[in-house]
């Protein structure tokens, strides 16, 4: 039995299902609103929610998409057995995540949020070429028009009341005259092209984003220009970016993931990767269908 831990109405959980119905494997879906409780039956443990009970001894395999599991605690009274029993079931809902996680799997809960300076470190390591990066709380060691700024946690994407704003890669433009939190600073790079790569498994499917020739995608290609999109074609990296590439997934402990490279001139500049990254417009413009290739690995 595979399960898949997802959200609601997640497109690209849809429509590797759709393959997962046509190759006849048996799966479970767990939804971001689900609540587990914890229970036992002939010495097997099992977890049960409004939706869905199964024995965690009958997965065999696991997708992370997005979410994750959910536990209903039991609260006490006393707070004295109200402290020991918060801890006794959090133990109990570790073992179960971990059980989960060593079975055959395709990313974790335990690890998808990952850390981008951490990540550049390893890179910088393992011996790709990286732009020059610092952080700083004020724009006195900024070189205008020569430095880019983005966010170090996630895509950036802000929640507000009535609307959702995105962080972008930006050129400062002009220097601050105060102090601000600390930020990501990093070498603006005169690019060739940008390279999305999607990796599985040890295996690499990239893909070549002529967005340097478009200036409201030049700088972020994300910023898509609907009327004027980027031509994208299937590309291959040489040998060895792609070793580096299986080395760093391994050092990060990642079985899958998107990574974002620049070529400029005879260099691969790597930017970042995003554990749970979107492989969607990879597999449809260069017709890889990657779906199939994440079905049949389950």
């Amino acid at each position: 039995m595979i399960l898949i831990i997802s959200e609601n109405n997640e497109r690209t959980t849809n429509e590797i299902i759709r393959w997962l119905v046509s190759l006849n494997k048996k799966f479970i879906r767990v939804h971001e609103d689900e609540i587990f409780e914890i229970k036992v039956k002939e010495k097997r443990i099992y977890i049960e929610s409004h939706r869905n009970c199964f024995f965690i001894d009958e997965i065999k395999s696991v997708w992370f998409r997005r979410g994750g599991l959910r536990f209903l605690r039991i609260r006490y009274e006393e707070l004295a057995i109200n402290l020991h029993m918060n801890e006794y079931q959090h133990w109990l809902e570790d073992y179960v995540r971990n059980y989960l996680e060593r079975k055959k799997h395709i990313n974790k809960e335990s690890n998808y949020h990952l850390n981008k300076l951490i990540v550049l470190d390893i890179a910088k390591e393992i011996g790709f070429d990286i732009p020059d990066y610092f952080l700083a709380e004020n724009t006195n060691e900024v070189i205008v028009e020569n430095t880019i700024t983005k966010t170090i946690a996630g895509n950036g994407i802000l929640e507000f009341k009535d609307y959702n704003g995105t962080m972008y890669t930006s050129i400062v433009k002009e220097k601050e005259k105060k102090n601000f939190f600390i930020t990501f600073f990093q070498q603006k790079i005169d690019k060739d092209f940008e390279i999305r790569t999607f990796y599985l498994n040890k295996k690499l499917w990239s893909m070549a984003i002529f967005s340097q020739n478009d200036d409201q995608t030049k700088v972020d290609y994300r910023k898509y220009n609907k009327d004027k999109p980027n031509r994208n074609v299937r590309y291959n990296l040489p040998q060895d970016v792609e070793n580096k590439i299986i080395k760093l997934m391994d050092k990060l402990d990642l079985t899958s993931g998107s990574l974002d490279f620049i070529k400029s001139g005879e260099k691969y500049y790597f930017l970042e990767v995003n554990a749970i990254g979107q492989f969607g417009n990879v597999s449809t413009y260069c017709n890889y269908e990657l779906n199939r290739e994440i079905a049949i690995s389950l």
